[in-house]
C-alpha cells in the first residue's frame, strides 16, 4: 500500500461517507458525494496534456505511472454506480476493465467493503457512449456485461455485433448521442453517482451541457510536450470562452510526492 496522501486543504462541509479505515487512512480522510452527481476524473501533465491519441495507456504515461493516482481512480470507481467511457477510451484501453480492484489490487478488499457498506453491487456498471463509428465490438469488457448508449441509427448494427451479455440502448435520434438523455437512462437504472472516465471531447460536451458536478484532476509532474501531432487538453471539441463561463470551485487539495490531487465543484453558482 502507498503512504498516506498529504491533505493540504479541504472544505469542512464536503460529504463524508462510511469509508473503511484502510481507505480513509490512505486518502487522508473519508470521501463522499452529494447525490445524484456526475463526477469526472482526469490526470494531466504539467504542461496541460490529458491524452495522446494513438498512444496506448497515454493516461498512465502522462500520470508518470503514479501509484497514488491509481489508488484514487480505484477509490472513485468503488464509489460509483456507473463508470462512463466513450468509444475512444475503449479503443485506447484494450485491456481495460474499469474495475476498482483491477486498477489498484492492494486495496481490493477494502474497496469491496466500501461497496458493501453502500449497498452496491460488486462492481459498478460500465457504460459506453458511442454513435457507432469507432466502437470496438471485440473488446473483452463487453463479455462481462456493458451498457452501450447510442443513437437510433446505430443501435441495430451494434446489437448485431456486441456479445449477448451487453445491452444496447438507443438514447435518441440523430448523429450523436444526447448526453443529457444518456445520463437520464443511467438514472432510471438506479445510477446515482456516475463517474466519467471518458476523454476530453466527451468531457467538453458534458461540461457544455452543464452535466458535470465535480472534477477530480491529478496534476502530474511529467512534461508531455507538443509538436505536429495532436495532444489533447482537458476540454476539447467545444469553445466556452467568451460566451460561456464555467469555473471550478476548489474544494480539496492533496499531495503525494510531486503529484497534486485537486477536487473542484463545477456546479453553476
Amino acid at each position: 500500500m502507498i503512504s498516506p496522501f498529504d491533505v493540504l486543504t479541504e472544505d469542512d462541509d464536503l460529504p463524508r461517507w462510511d469509508v473503511p479505515a484502510d481507505l480513509a487512512a490512505q486518502y487522508g480522510g473519508a470521501i463522499g458525494f452529494d447525490e445524484p452527481c456526475v463526477v469526472a476524473n482526469f490526470v494531466e501533465s504539467l504542461d496541460g496534456v490529458v491524452a495522446v491519441p494513438g498512444l496506448p495507456r497515454s493516461h498512465a504515461l502522462l500520470g508518470d505511472e503514479s501509484e497514488p493516482d491509481r489508488f484514487l481512480m480505484a477509490l472513485l470507481r468503488a464509489c460509483a454506480d456507473a463508470v462512463v467511457i466513450g468509444s475512444g477510451r475503449l479503443l485506447s484501453s484494450p485491456q481495460g476493465t474499469w474495475r476498482a480492484d483491477r486498477v489498484y489490487p492492494p486495496a481490493a478488499e477494502a474497496l469491496a467493503d466500501l461497496r458493501t457498506r453502500r449497498g452496491r453491487s460488486e462492481h459498478p456498471l460500465v457504460a459506453v457512449v458511442t454513435a457507432g463509428g469507432s466502437f470496438d465490438p471485440s473488446h473483452s469488457v463487453l463479455e462481462s456485461g456493458v451498457l452501450v448508449l447510442t443513437t437510433q441509427r446505430a443501435a441495430a448494427d451494434l446489437r448485431a455485433t456486441v456479445p449477448e451479455a451487453s445491452d444496447v440502448v438507443a438514447v435518441n435520434d440523430g448523429d450523436t448521442v444526447d448526453l443529457a438523455a444518456a445520463v437520464e437512462v443511467l438514472r432510471a437504472r438506479g445510477c446515482s453517482m456516475i463517474l466519467s472516465e471518458a476523454g476530453p471531447t466527451m468531457f467538453g460536451s458534458l461540461v457544455a451541457s452543464g452535466l458535470v458536478d465535480e472534477l477530480f484532476l491529478t496534476l502530474s509532474p511529467r512534461l508531455a510536450g507538443r509538436a505536429a501531432s495532436a495532444r489533447l487538453g482537458l476540454v476539447e471539441g467545444v469553445e466556452l470562452l467568451p460566451q460561456t463561463r464555467v469555473a471550478g470551485r476548489l474544494r480539496s487539495v492533496r499531495a503525494h510526492g510531486s503529484h497534486l490531487f485537486l477536487r473542484y465543484d463545477l456546479r453553476s453558482d
